[in-house]
């Protein structure tokens, strides 16, 4: 399994039998442009020279929509993928789930 994600060679190859529909895809990408926006405002605030404790409440803001994106991302992986594996009889899903669940953590 974990051989399978390593340098991920093949990941461009991969794609979402059941596609996202496209308001969930315009959330993602708001989700996305947020978090970017969060980012540059960081940057900003270092070339500013801002107090330390200023930047890392914006770091922690930052983490947790990363963190808020991953979980809304898994969750449609386990509504979708996930379920539509073990339908078909993929029990492998299961311990592929566990390990992206670990990288998320």
């Amino acid at each position: 399994m974990e051989d399978d994600m390593q340098g991920c060679e093949h990941c461009t190859e991969h794609y979402k039998d059941s596609p996202r529909s496209e308001e969930q895809i315009k959330n993602l990408v708001h989700r996305l442009n947020r978090i970017s926006g969060q980012i540059a405002g960081i940057k900003k605030m270092i070339e500013e020279n801002r107090y330390c404790g200023e930047v890392l409440v914006q770091v922690s803001a930052v983490e947790s929509a990363v963190r808020a994106f991953g979980y809304f991302v898994l969750e449609d992986h386990m509504n979708t993928c996930v379920a539509e594996k073990i339908r078909a009889g993929d029990e492998n899903i299961v311990s592929e789930t566990v390990e992206l669940i670990k990288k998320l953590n």
